[in-house]
């Protein structure tokens, strides 16, 4: 659905690899704001309950990843996975999993996904609050495009994905592109 609604501003707290610090942990923490990931930028956003959780680790973050150069080819320059975990969870997670393309942002106090609307309770699941699943086309730090799962609710009993998949995105950006192509016909 199209959506105009500027994304909030938040500073996340990562951890960057840095070899001069030595020693089995070269991280160093760095501070990035929404401006550093979204400002002059057409990005894909997608957020999930959580690192090292069944869908989020077996389908979206791989989908995302094997799928990244077809988002490249729709005029996407990143695709940003966002979770409420903490740096150290976030880099340990795309670690296991192998990911190269996609980066992963730690929402780790959840304000980014608070702010978005999307933080619920998940109690039920002993996870405390963590953002709901959804996605956004986001072009200079304004939501282009919104994919939320159906059944917003805190401590839902189920876990809903497929508006948020990265094939369901990709297919949009494809009708757009079609439609935009089909409007902008020969002359």
């Amino acid at each position: 659905m199209p959506v105009k609604k500027k994304i909030p501003f938040v500073a996340f707290h990562t951890r960057v690899r840095d070899e001069t610090i030595g020693g089995p942990n070269p991280y160093r923490w760095e501070v990035k704001t929404t401006e550093d990931y979204f400002s002059g930028k057409r990005v894909v956003l997608f957020s999930l309950p959580g690192a090292f959780t069944p869908t989020c680790s077996t389908r979206q973050l791989p989908d995302f990843e094997k799928l990244y150069d077809e988002f490249r080819k729709q005029g996407i320059e990143s695709v940003y996975c966002l979770s409420v975990n903490d740096a150290f969870v976030m880099n340990a997670w795309g670690k296991a999993l192998g990911v190269e393309k996609v980066k992963l942002i730690p929402d780790g106090s959840g304000e980014f996904t608070r702010k978005m609307g999307m933080l619920v309770a998940k109690d039920n699941l002993g996870f405390g609050m963590r953002s709901w699943r959804y996605a956004a086309v986001v072009n200079d730090g304004v939501v282009e495009r919104w994919f939320e799962e159906g059944g917003l609710l805190d401590n839902c009993e189920s876990d809903p994905y497929g508006v948020s998949s990265p094939q369901n995105i990709l297919e949009t950006l494809r009708t757009l592109d079609t439609a935009t192509a089909s409007s902008n016909g020969p002359d």
